[in-house]
């Protein structure tokens, strides 16, 4: 490393002699050399820098999820035992109920799977295991009183996929048997309580009857597969796999390689929006599914070319930043945070999984990661964030949508995307060859530059 150093400050030497006594010309001077001005970043991240920005992250959210009951007319802090209708969660900035931390709880689980550090386990156990508590204490008081507080409403009695999907996934991904109680209450909800279409896809009422939404693949999908998984039972992942292939029946839009956000049953045409952040819940939902589906399921290939395509079709449109836009195809809107971490982690993940090529796909995810990081400031707020976002037919209300520090979509993707980024580094070989990054099939044991690459290392 000290001699690579020597070498550049021996170049910019040269380059400032050569501009002070003759003008800079392909003859005279390396330009091929000379520092490209990154706006951002830009090359192959260490393990160390990866996990301090996960770490910050970490730090921040636990301060602002606190898990515990208090009073709400007193603040004073309530044993669960003693809990009545008048005890609700003590709120920091997020809440543990919401289908975003469900995401985080997931996203802090890969964390504790790729580092081992304790610390990202326990902050899920701990609100895991308050979640199930709640459920145990709180059916007989909401029995004698519906007027409870609406996030632990939501862990009583779900509404929607949006109360309960996210949550319970992360839950079977945890394999704790103390939360089984609770894995099937919402199960049953994802499964036989929300509405669908005549063909049985999840769908909802809002904004116009019978609309399907793109975002609730990633609500509902998952832990339908998972459940297959904890159970063995077929059965799910027949239904996972079938949501899946419906849900793109009416939403993939072939010549975008892009998903609409929103389809409504008797609306002709379909207008297409190709929200970022509900991208990323497709191609989440996609891997998430693939993870637990057994080879041999018919309909695996489908969605598993579906997710090659659709990885296709995201990648031509990274901005040279690194980031995703709001709408993907227009980019004179902004460049959001938690599309472009949900696509890190997508992309790294089915990297890692042998599903996309390390070679075309692998500076994309690292590129994207660059992006992620330099989203996160000092507190471990992540920034650029889009607010949670309805459905309309229009480019204004995606484009207008305001971003937030405590929009909490972007915490777990951040995390989650940081965790696999890890996994890629220690199981794939990136390389900066020629001031580009590079992945090979085997690792170079090497600073020099490649430039005659037969399949065998040779320098």
């Amino acid at each position: 490393m000290k001699k690579i150093l020597f070498i550049l400050f021996a170049i910019q030497i040269s380059l400032f002699n050569v501009s002070a006594q003759t003008p800079v010309n392909d003859n005279n001077t390396p330009l091929h050399l000379m520092q490209p001005a990154y706006r951002l970043g830009y090359g192959i991240p260490t393990a160390d820098s990866v996990k301090a920005v996960m770490d910050r992250v970490l730090c921040y959210i636990s301060a602002e999820s606190p898990a515990v009951l208090v009073d709400k007319n007193t603040g004073k802090e309530v044993a669960l035992k003693n809990a009545t209708a008048d005890t609700q969660l003590k709120q920091g900035g997020f809440r543990l109920t919401s289908y975003e931390w469900g995401v985080t709880y997931s996203g802090v689980l890969a964390a504790y799977e790729v580092t081992g550090d304790e610390t990202y386990l326990s902050y899920v156990t701990k609100r895991h295991q308050l979640l199930a508590d709640i459920y145990a204490r709180f059916q007989s008081v909401y029995a004698q009183s519906k007027n409870i507080d609406v996030n632990i409403r939501k862990v009583v009695d779900p509404h929607a996929l949006d109360d309960c999907g996210a949550i319970c996934c992360s839950m079977i991904k945890a394999g704790r048997q103390e939360l089984r109680p609770l894995i099937n209450h919402y199960a049953d909800y994802i499964l036989h309580g929300e509405y669908r279409l005549a063909d049985g896809t999840f769908a909802r009422f809002r904004p116009q009857k019978n609309t399907v939404w793109l975002d609730d693949m990633f609500m509902g999908i998952p832990t339908v597969a998972y459940m297959g998984r904890l159970t063995g039972d077929d059965k799910y992942y027949d239904e996972a796999a079938s949501q899946v292939l419906q849900f793109a029946s009416r939403m993939w839009v072939p010549e975008k390689k892009l998903f609409r956000h929103g389809w409504v049953e008797d609306m002709d045409p379909h207008p297409s929006f190709h929200w970022a952040r509900a991208n990323g819940w497709a191609i989440l939902t996609m891997c998430e599914v693939l993870d637990v589906l057994p080879s041999s399921h018919p309909q695996r290939a489908e969605i598993l070319s579906l997710l090659k395509v659709h990885a296709e079709g995201l990648a031509r449109l990274q901005h040279h930043d690194g980031f995703w836009h709001q709408l993907l195809d227009r980019p004179d809107t902004y460049l959001e945070t938690s599309a472009t971490a949900i696509y890190t982690y997508c992309l790294a993940h089915a990297i890692n999984q042998g599903w996309l090529d390390a070679k075309a796909f692998g500076p994309i995810a690292l590129l994207g990661w660059q992006a992620v990081e330099s989203s996160v400031n000092e507190k471990g707020q992540v920034e650029h964030v889009c607010v949670g976002t309805g459905m309309a037919f229009d480019a204004a209300f995606y484009a207008y949508r305001p971003v937030h520090v405590m929009a909490a979509h972007g915490y777990g993707p951040v995390i989650w995307a940081g965790a696999e980024i890890l996994r890629l580094l220690r199981q794939q070989h990136p390389k900066m060859n020629d001031r580009a990054v590079q992945f090979y099939d085997q690792e170079v044991p090497t600073s020099k530059s490649i430039f005659n690459y037969d399949g065998t290392i040779r320098y």
